[in-house]
């Protein structure tokens, strides 16, 4: 008994050791809480304006337009980097308008684009679009071997630099080898035919919207001052956005249009003054957050909002 009353204090000691040690490895309550919002961020996405594509091409009509538009809304609609802006194209028009002008409307428009909050436009034709067919006949059956070739050309305007970012016309060329009957229906033939356009579409589309989100990965986002009650600030984007309670903005004015002296071109926008910055507390609506001051003032309705 004795020995083991002096192995008692010993035994504490250790205790008390082992529990320190523990507390000293656990991280403060509002640390940890911070780590675990920090887990659910979700990153801020850029509001698309995407304009129906056209079909300049002789076969497959106005459908193969709105083929290539559908395939890009779902395509895009799979990445968390772009929200598709449904008024967008009640801002620009669609791709046919916009080439018709030569890309003009774009640069007129890119304000009233900033305010609505959109950060970049997509449109885009379709510049040729055929169907090849070789047939081999046996008896009563026929080999045929069809290729369809189509080629979209795909645009992509900076709304905040005021400029085009991106122009390149891509493929989407495939082969179909089947056997048919001799006989048959010229409507069916027709279907399958646009069927084979439809698809070398999507896969030309297919191909652009990867380029898209990394293009997208180097822009910078931009949102505005809705509405100020009070001391409540009412943003145009919010939760759907990807913004997060907590999240700290910086408000910033419109930047100058750069022209270049001698050619009279847009070269960009310079960036603007930095009043204040501002803190997400709440959302509002079906994409809109409610901030609060943070730091500066002056801040105004109609400024913009970038990530601090």
């Amino acid at each position: 008994m004795p020995s083991m009353n002096r192995l008692m204090p010993l035994l504490a000691a250790i205790l008390i050791l082992t529990s320190c040690a523990k507390l000293s490895r656990r991280q403060p309550i509002g640390q940890v809480t911070r780590m675990s919002k920090a887990t659910e961020f979700s990153p801020i996405m850029k509001k698309v304006a995407l304009l129906t594509f056209y079909n300049e091409s002789p076969l497959g009509g106005e459908d193969l337009g709105i083929t290539a538009t559908e395939e890009f809304r779902r395509e895009l609609s799979k990445s968390k980097d772009f929200l598709v802006d449904p008024e967008g194209e009640s801002i620009f028009g669609s791709s046919k308008e916009i080439y018709a002008g030569g890309g003009v409307k774009l640069a007129q428009l890119a304000r009233k684009a900033k305010m609505s909050g959109v950060n970049i436009v997509i449109f885009g034709r379709i510049k040729e679009a055929r169907i090849r067919q070789k047939s081999d006949e046996i008896g009563f059956v026929r080999k045929i071997k069809s290729l369809s070739e189509s080629y979209v050309e795909i645009k992509v305007y900076d709304v905040l630099a005021n400029k085009e970012l991106f122009s390149e016309t891509v493929d989407g060329n495939t082969s179909d080898d089947n056997l048919r009957f001799y006989q048959q229906d010229s409507e069916e033939s027709l279907s399958y035919r646009q069927d084979l356009l439809r698809y070398s579409v999507k896969v030309a589309i297919r191909k652009f919207v990867p380029r898209v989100i990394k293009l997208g990965n180097r822009l910078d986002w931009m949102g505005r001052v809705a509405k100020i009650l009070g001391t409540r600030i009412f943003l145009n984007a919010g939760r759907t956005s990807g913004l997060n309670i907590g999240d700290i903005l910086k408000v910033v004015t419109e930047g100058q249009e750069i022209y270049d002296p001698e050619s009279g071109a847009v070269l960009g926008m310079s960036p603007g003054e930095v009043k204040g910055t501002l803190e997400v507390v709440d959302y509002y609506g079906q994409d809109g957050a409610i901030c609060i001051l943070h730091s500066g003032g002056s801040v105004t309705e109609g400024d913009f909002v970038q990530l601090y």
